[in-house]
């Protein structure tokens, strides 16, 4: 089977685009987000409405995420059918759609479920847990996305025999 140079391409841009977003919310948005105290003047957003702010922005990048999840399993199993098998790439996919889906279908819903009960339902152990959750989740979707980006693009640099 001929391979498709466009899909490799906008498989590799997708995975890099996905590590850079990830990247960029975790390390840059949410810490501005959480400590405007630091930045504006006369201007405090409490961590509720911070917490608020940033759901939205999780929630409308879980769009993307879903998005990515499905493009990989597609690209994956077309790799797979093609006879492009290989074991670090295999478990990097599954980790990234797994991962994926748990913080768009799990821990974003839950999350924007509780600070719509009030901010009593956000200082809660519950809450707490399923926030650290989702942050451990986001950074091996990071660890995931980078190590299927790697592996993928040697298999495609050197033909397995």
């Amino acid at each position: 089977m001929k391979k498709n140079i466009y899909l490799d391409f906008a498989y590799f841009i997708v995975l890099a685009a996905t590590f850079g977003a990830v990247l960029v919310l975790g390390a840059i948005v949410a810490p501005v987000i959480f400590h405007t105290d630091q930045i504006t003047v006369n201007l405090l957003i409490d961590n509720y409405n911070a917490g608020i702010i940033m759901g939205e922005i999780f929630h409308r990048f879980s769009y993307w995420i879903y998005f990515v999840a499905a493009f990989v399993t597609l690209y994956e199993a077309m790799a797979y059918k093609m006879g492009q098998r290989d074991a670090i790439s295999f478990v990097a996919a599954v980790t990234v759609v797994f991962s994926s889906l748990m913080f768009s279908a799990v821990y974003v819903p839950k999350i924007l479920a509780m600070q719509a009960l009030g901010p009593e339902a956000t200082q809660s152990d519950t809450f707490e847990n399923i926030h650290i959750a989702s942050e451990i989740d986001f950074k091996i979707l990071a660890l995931a996305l980078l190590v299927l980006f790697v592996r993928r693009l040697m298999i495609l640099r050197v033909p397995t025999r």
